[in-house]
């Protein structure tokens, strides 16, 4: 038997999405990397390592420079480009 999904359905599974996503990134904490990370940095980190402002580093990206990913709004940079950037 077939049965439809509603919109009730939809904003169920939405809240239960959204709580399995804060309840890791509570897990992760502030300053930490991704947990599937294989090598990635936040920005933060990036600018700290490299010195550089924000919009350094934005141009950086935009540039094609540095290898990134972007998830819920958070940029994460290859950690390998990263040191190698300057040497």
């Amino acid at each position: 038997m077939e049965k439809n999904l509603t919109k009730e359905d939809l904003k169920q599974f939405k809240l239960e999405l959204l709580d399995e996503i804060k309840t890791i990134l509570r897990d992760l904490g502030p300053g930490q990397e991704s947990p599937d990370d294989g090598g990635w940095i936040k920005g933060r980190s990036v600018r700290k390592r490299l010195a550089v402002s924000p919009g350094t580093l934005q141009n950086l990206r935009v540039a094609g420079k540095l290898r990134f990913k972007k998830v819920m709004g958070t940029y994460y940079y290859s950690a390998q480009d990263v040191d190698a950037f300057f040497q």
